[in-house]
């Protein structure tokens, strides 16, 4: 069965850290672009990161830069999302996804995501 489960959303107070994950299953995630959004309530999906299937040069948004890190264990076949210096304003919905051979940047279309989480809460308190 394919699949993607994210988890260690949870509650946190700003300046905090939090670590997410995704378990990928029925897939290898190196053969694969993986990438995370967020989704707070009343907005748009957002993009926050992502990780080309080369496993290099990872690509943020502006909001999260040098605040948020992805990184890949092949091993264990996992995506993780380290954030650190949580702000009210991430608070959300963290989704990862994966596209097969997708990259970490890309132009005006996006990659098609092949999979998708169900979501894990982030509530970031003031």
């Amino acid at each position: 069965q394919v699949q993607l489960v994210e988890s260690g959303g949870g509650l946190v107070q700003a300046g905090g850290s939090l670590r997410l994950s995704c378990a990928a299953s029925g897939f290898t995630v190196r053969n694969y672009g993986m990438y995370w959004f967020r989704q707070a309530p009343g907005k748009e999906r957002e993009f926050v990161g992502g990780l080309g299937w080369t496993g290099t040069f990872p690509n943020y948004a502006d909001s999260v830069k040098g605040r948020f890190t992805i990184s890949r264990d092949n091993a264990k076949n996992v995506v993780d999302l380290q954030m650190n210096s949580l702000k009210p304003e991430d608070t959300a919905v963290y989704s990862c996804a994966a596209a097969l051979y997708g990259p970490a940047r890309w132009g005006k279309s996006q990659p098609r995501y092949d999979y998708w989480g169900q979501g894990t809460q982030v509530t970031v308190s003031s």
